[in-house]
Order: C-alpha cells, then sequence, then structure tokens
C-alpha cells in the first residue's frame, strides 16, 4: 500500500512574502480586468511561451518562425525543431481539456509533446536516467521501477486541498523534475503543469508567459533545482519560483497601465467581442477616459473604417466593420 506524502519544503518568511505580494498583483490585475487580454495579446503570448519555453530546451527557432508555423506558413528550419513546435502548438490547443490532478491527462499531454520524437512517448521510462552539467553528472534520478509509484504518490499530493495552489504548483514542477519520470520532455512538462495548476484556480495565468522569465535566468533556474536536490526539499525552488510568478504579474501590470494612445485604444477594443456597441460599452472597457474622449476616439475608428456610426446623440450605436 502507497502512503501519499506531503513533499517536503520549509514554509520560509520569503515564501510568505511573495505568496502575499502575488495574491495582491493577481486581485490587481482581475480589477483592472487585465486577466481577458485581447485575443491578440493571448496569441503573442502563447507565442512567447513556446518560443522561450523550447529555447531553454536548446531549439533554435526565432518568435517570427513560431508565428510563421502557428500560421500554416512554410520555414526553413530543423526537422526536429519544426516537429517541437508543432507537437506544442497541439498541446497548448488542449490545454483547458487537461485536468492538472490528472494523470492520464499528464500522459496524454507528454504524448502530444513528444511524438515523433521520441520512442514511447507518453509513457514512463523504463531505464535509468542521470542529468550531465559540462563534464559533471548534476542528478542521478530514482531508478526506474520506482517512477510509476512516485508519481502516482505526487497526483495523489496535488488533490490535497488544504495546500495553496501557488506552492503546490512549485513543489510539483521541483519533484518531477527529480523524479524525472520521461526520457525527454522533462522540463518542459514540469513548465506546462506548473501552468496548469495555476490556471485552475487563477484563470490569467493561462496567458502569462512564465517561461520568458525562466529563460533569462536559466543559471538560477537550474541552480535552484540543484540546490533544492542537495537539501533534499524544494524551499529554494518554491522561492525561485514564486519571484518569477511575481515579477511575470508585475510585468502584466506594467503594460496593463501603460499610457494609451488613441490608436492603441481603437486597436484593442477591436479585437474585443463586441460587434455592435454604444459609447457606454466603449468606456466600460476604458474606465479612466471621459464621454469627449471616448467620442472622439469612436469618430477616429470611424473616420478610419474601423467602425460604422448609427444613429445621432444618445441613440448612437457603433458596429465593427
Amino acid at each position: 500500500m502507497i502512503v501519499s506524502m506531503k513533499p517536503p519544503y520549509e514554509l520560509t518568511s520569503k515564501i510568505l512574502k511573495l505568496v502575499t505580494q502575488i495574491s495582491e498583483k493577481i486581485g490587481e490585475i482581475n480589477a483592472n480586468r487585465l486577466d481577458k487580454p485581447s485575443p491578440k495579446l493571448r496569441k503573442q503570448n502563447r507565442i512567447k511561451t513556446i518560443h522561450k519555453s523550447l529555447k531553454i530546451e536548446g531549439n533554435t527557432l526565432s518568435e517570427e518562425q513560431i508565428t510563421a508555423i502557428i500560421e500554416n506558413k512554410r520555414i526553413i528550419g530543423a526537422e526536429k525543431e519544426v516537429k517541437e513546435v508543432l507537437n506544442t502548438i497541439e498541446v497548448y490547443n488542449h490545454f483547458k481539456k487537461y485536468k492538472f490532478h490528472k494523470e492520464k491527462d499528464f500522459l496524454k499531454a507528454h504524448n502530444t509533446m513528444m511524438n515523433g520524437l521520441i520512442e514511447n512517448s507518453g509513457t514512463y521510462r523504463k531505464q535509468g536516467v542521470g542529468i550531465v552539467k559540462g563534464t559533471k553528472v548534476a542528478h542521478i534520478a530514482p531508478p526506474h521501477q520506482n517512477v510509476p509509484y512516485l508519481m502516482k504518490d505526487l497526483f495523489k499530493y496535488l488533490k490535497d486541498e488544504n495546500e495553496l495552489s501557488l506552492i503546490k504548483s512549485c513543489v510539483f514542477h521541483y519533484e518531477m523534475e527529480f523524479i524525472h519520470p520521461f526520457l525527454d520532455g522533462n522540463g518542459r512538462m514540469g513548465r506546462l503543469w506548473q501552468t496548469l495548476i495555476l490556471t485552475n484556480e487563477y484563470p490569467v495565468f493561462e496567458f502569462i508567459p512564465l517561461e520568458t522569465l525562466i529563460s533569462k535566468s536559466q543559471k538560477e533556474y537550474y541552480k535552484a533545482l540543484s540546490e533544492s536536490d542537495n537539501k533534499g526539499k524544494s524551499t529554494i525552488f518554491i522561492e525561485y519560483m514564486l519571484e518569477i510568478i511575481n515579477n511575470s504579474l508585475e510585468n502584466t501590470l506594467n503594460f496593463g497601465s501603460r499610457k494609451l494612445t488613441q490608436l492603441d485604444r481603437l486597436n484593442y477594443f477591436k479585437e474585443q467581442v463586441f460587434k455592435n456597441f454604444t459609447r457606454k460599452d466603449y468606456m466600460n472597457v476604458f474606465k479612466d477616459i471621459s464621454s469627449a474622449t471616448a467620442s472622439r476616439d469612436l469618430n477616429k475608428g470611424v473616420d478610419l473604417k474601423i467602425f460604422l456610426k448609427n444613429g445621432e446623440k444618445n441613440k448612437t450605436k457603433y458596429r465593427l466593420i
């Protein structure tokens, strides 16, 4: 019988402080309606996520090339790297269908992620593995016979409703990396599943590319993993990842609070779900502008042939062209 044990970590003052800061930022993001970015911004963030996550694993394709692949355009690139992008796009297309606490969904996602890249994608490894950094063996993963039991235990932990999702997501990411359940694709699966765990409680994380900041601090990422290995607990990695989350939310807030030009507002608004709308609808999206500014914006939108105008004064309605 397998007894589910809570993976070891310490609840430090740094962790508590970061959890508080992150919770405040999520509240601010929701209050400012930044949790529902425009379709254009969603697409840009998804491209960033795919690009940075694969770049961490050594993929050399650029954001422009990944954009072209998403738009079904031909590019010149290594066949394996293009396949990695296509697989990752497919995984994110099914993102909302995965249940973070279901091991079979985890294996299904890995099968899609690594299909055609390794043999037996979507199944746990059947051999021992070690992680080499330079000329040194940085980590010897647990014996392959233990992997199914360790992963089953880890998914039991995910069902612990007394654990904060913010911490749970970091612990899972670290523990999965430590177990190293697959021959390849462990890193990208760790990052994907952490985002899925966070998104389950905080939908905004579906559109926040955490991988961008991880990619910029790769040395710190691997150092946090290594130091947590040495300590036998995930505390240092939790602190590192919570900082990444906190900084990513800060970037989202800074972007959302930037001074928008008239053209910025019009371009943002046309990406929203409105087909027919009034000036009041427009002002509900941009709460800090006056009615006069809203009218000027909408008249400009008509001049630019973004909207069609119908009616006068209080009965004026607009329609996206």
